[in-house]
C-alpha cells in the first residue's frame, strides 16, 4: 500500500466542502490504485450534536453516509492528474447497501475507509465502511460521478 503524507490543505483542494458541513480531517493513507483511509474528529461542539439527540447525542447516519461520500470523493480527486486545485467536483449520486450498526458519538474519531470498485467514464463505484477503533459504525456502497465539463 502507498501511504504518502499529505498536507491539510489538500483536502480543501480537492473538496468543495467547508466546515461545518466538511466530514474529512485528515488522510491517513492512500493506494494510488484504489483505496483511501481518512478520518474525522467528532467534536462535541458540530451543530448537529445540539439535536441528534439531545442528551444523548449520535452522529446523523446521512452525515456518515457524506463523511464516506467526501473520502471517496478525496479518492477520485486524487487519482486525477494532480493539478487539485484544477480538479472538477464529483457529485454523490446513490448509495446501496448501506447499514448503520453502531452510532457514532462526541469525543470519538471516525475512521473513514472507500475502496474503488468499478469505474466507467465519470461514473465510480466505492465500497465504503466507517468505523471507531475496531467497531463497525456503517458499511455499504456508493456512487459518485465527475462533474462535467
Amino acid at each position: 500500500m502507498t501511504i504518502k503524507t499529505f498536507h491539510p490543505d489538500i483536502i480543501r483542494q480537492i473538496l468543495p466542502h467547508r466546515k461545518p458541513f466538511c466530514f474529512v480531517d485528515e488522510i491517513i493513507s492512500y493506494d494510488e490504485q484504489k483505496d483511501i483511509t481518512a478520518s474525522v474528529y467528532l467534536a462535541a461542539d458540530m451543530v448537529f450534536f445540539a439535536g441528534h439527540f439531545p442528551g444523548n447525542p449520535i452522529m446523523p447516519g446521512v452525515l456518515v453516509t457524506e463523511a464516506l461520500a467526501q473520502t471517496a470523493g478525496l479518492l477520485a480527486g486524487l487519482q486525477q492528474s494532480g493539478e487539485y486545485e484544477n480538479n472538477r467536483s464529483f457529485y454523490f449520486l446513490a448509495s446501496t447497501d448501506i447499514k448503520y450498526l453502531h452510532p457514532a458519538t462526541p469525543g470519538q474519531t471516525l475512521i473513514l475507509q472507500a475502496t474503488l470498485e468499478k469505474s466507467f467514464g465519470g461514473l465510480f463505484r466505492f465500497k465504503v465502511k466507517a468505523r471507531v477503533e475496531d467497531k463497525l459504525i456503517a458499511s455499504g456502497n456508493l456512487s459518485l460521478a465527475r462533474q462535467p465539463d
